[in-house]
């Protein structure tokens, strides 16, 4: 692989293809149509073009709020072309949450599908930065047609419109060092926090695959994952590019479809949650579960009981856990020819030194005992630059200059590290880190709400999944009325956080400095007087 630090960019990655295997699919999805590394290259710089019309010039920020489809693709090739910064965009984001990240980023340009704009026209009032909205032509499968999309409240142009002008004359210069992407991941004690990664950070993504997965020009990478996360776009997609074979992209999950999906079209390699393995052990079993030319699954976290009956089910050669996050990369990889189920891995020792250290004194433990996972890249520009306008969130993660990632893990004597608990007031559900914090502030925002805490629960399925408790505190004189909360979190919280389990209380046990002691909340967990949503 190419290990000159300059060409660590998406736009030469992708020309070097282009002049290389024009005519090779690199993209295929499901749903929709095909590109070709000639094709995407040349459709790309149309997309620069078009940015350039709308006065996107170097180093703005254009947000993507799409599924998984080749306008998204097209809209983060083009900004790299342009210079510009891509911004991902959650697709469960609605009201406060897609309102943060929009004026958060400075966003001067939304690209979006129709089926968005009524959530869009919600807020489109908040957005004094915003000033147009592409949409595309492409609706979701599966959402009802509609004679006439909604017009922005934003002047707005179709996606074909965008892409009709000549290409530029000439791409503006863009380095290794330069922003190429802001991608949002859950905040604890306040609102999410904007991560940016330079073009060197998103590069080690895919390289890390390539190099730890031994990813070869004649595999192909079954795509499943949202395009708006790092795992997908970074760890896949751009794995693929960089290596120059071929990806094929459905646009969600399907527990029923994915060995469906891989058979059919000869899918050597994929990247999973913890809770879709458990998904895909629940499907019923065939005799052709072992019909697929799958050699490597990944998962994170991957919980050490479902590798071995995956394995004997599935027939996969290789099922592997890793740790990363969009701030760090993947430091840790599980060895191709030494797994140990449970474990995350080994450092990627090339570019990561990863250590445990006490959460309290950040003193290094020895193996066995359990700290925090700390971090820090051995390549520069190979790790975030620090959160988007938060420059005291960036030194606070980045004390005694490691990177806190806030979980909890330990290390053995062989150098084998193992992911136990989150130490942040995190929780996760759905494949997403959820902020216990944006939570709350949503429900603060209910007539009824005096406080709330917003808790993790063990959920039933395997694979690192919580569910969401509130512990409410009503105003004086209220009275309990579950399905107003229930209603009130459909209206205004993203589905992937919408709580589960509900709970009045007196108050909330609190600290002498009056801090919520969730530890205590959490003990209790389910209880008799908890209400469980139908």
């Amino acid at each position: 692989m190419d290990r000159s630090v300059e060409n660590w960019v998406l736009t030469h990655q992708l020309t070097r293809q282009a002049q290389e295997r024009p005519d090779q699919t690199w993209v295929r999805f499901l749903t929709g149509p095909s590109l070709t590394y000639s094709e995407a290259d040349a459709q790309a710089h149309q997309v620069a073009a078009g940015l350039k019309r709308l006065g996107v010039g170097f180093g703005d920020r254009v947000a993507v709020w799409l599924p998984n489809n080749s306008s998204h693709l097209l809209t983060w090739l083009g900004c790299a072309f342009r210079g510009a910064i891509h911004v991902a965009v959650n697709l469960e984001y609605q009201g406060s949450f897609l309102q943060h990240v929009l004026t958060d980023s400075q966003a001067r340009v939304l690209v979006t599908a129709p089926e968005f704009l009524d959530k869009l026209n919600e807020i489109s009032d908040t957005l004094p930065d915003l000033e147009w909205v592409v949409v595309t032509d492409e609706a979701a499968p599966g959402v009802p047609p509609r004679a006439r999309p909604p017009d922005p409240l934003k002047p707005w142009q179709p996606f074909s419109t965008l892409m009709a002008g000549l290409p530029l004359e000439e791409d503006p210069p863009v380095t290794y060092r330069d922003t190429a992407s802001i991608l949002y991941t859950s905040g604890t004690t306040g609102p999410s926090k904007g991560v940016l990664m330079p073009h060197a950070h998103t590069y080690l993504f895919g390289l890390g695959t390539i190099e730890n997965l031994r990813l070869q020009e004649d595999d192909c990478y079954y795509v499943c994952l949202p395009l708006f996360h790092a795992n997908a776009l970074f760890m896949q997609v751009y794995a693929v590019l960089i290596r120059g074979a071929t990806a094929v992209i459905r646009e969600r999950f399907s527990a029923s479809e994915w060995l469906a999906d891989i058979r059919t079209h000869g899918c050597t390699v994929s990247n999973a949650l913890g809770v879709m393995v458990e998904f895909l052990l629940r499907q019923p079993s065939t005799p052709h579960d072992q019909e697929h030319q799958l050699r490597v699954l990944t998962s994170a976290p991957l919980p050490a009981e479902q590798v071995e009956p995956f394995q004997q089910r599935f027939g996969v050669p290789s099922v592997l856990e890793l740790y990363g996050m969009t701030e760090v990369n993947i430091p840790l990889y599980s060895p191709l020819e030494a797994p140990r189920p449970g474990s995350c891995g080994k450092p990627w020792e090339a570019y990561f030194e990863v250590t445990i250290r006490h959460p309290e004194t950040d003193e290094p433990l020895p193996p066995g005992a359990v700290g925090e996972i700390c971090v820090r890249p051995k390549q520069p520009f190979g790790f975030m630059m620090g959160y988007h306008a938060q420059p005291e969130k960036t030194v606070e993660a980045w004390r005694n200059f490691w990177f806190h990632t806030g979980d909890a893990g330990w290390c053995d004597a062989e150098g084998y590290f193992y992911f136990q608990d989150r130490l942040k007031d995190c929780i996760r559900r759905r494949g997403e880190n959820i902020s216990s914090h944006e939570v709350e502030a949503v429900l603060l925002e209910h007539p009824d709400v005096a406080e709330v805490a917003a808790v993790a629960v063990p959920s039933s399925i395997r694979g690192g999944e919580d569910e969401i408790k509130l512990v409410i505190v009503l105003q004086p004189e209220v009275a309990p009325h579950p399905e107003s909360i229930w209603n009130f979190c459909e209206q205004h919280l993203p589905r992937f956080m919408q709580p589960r389990y509900l709970e009045w209380a007196e108050s909330l046990p609190k600290t002498p400095t009056s801090k919520v002691q969730k530890a205590k909340l959490r003990e209790k967990g389910v209880s008799s007087q908890t209400v469980i949503r139908a």
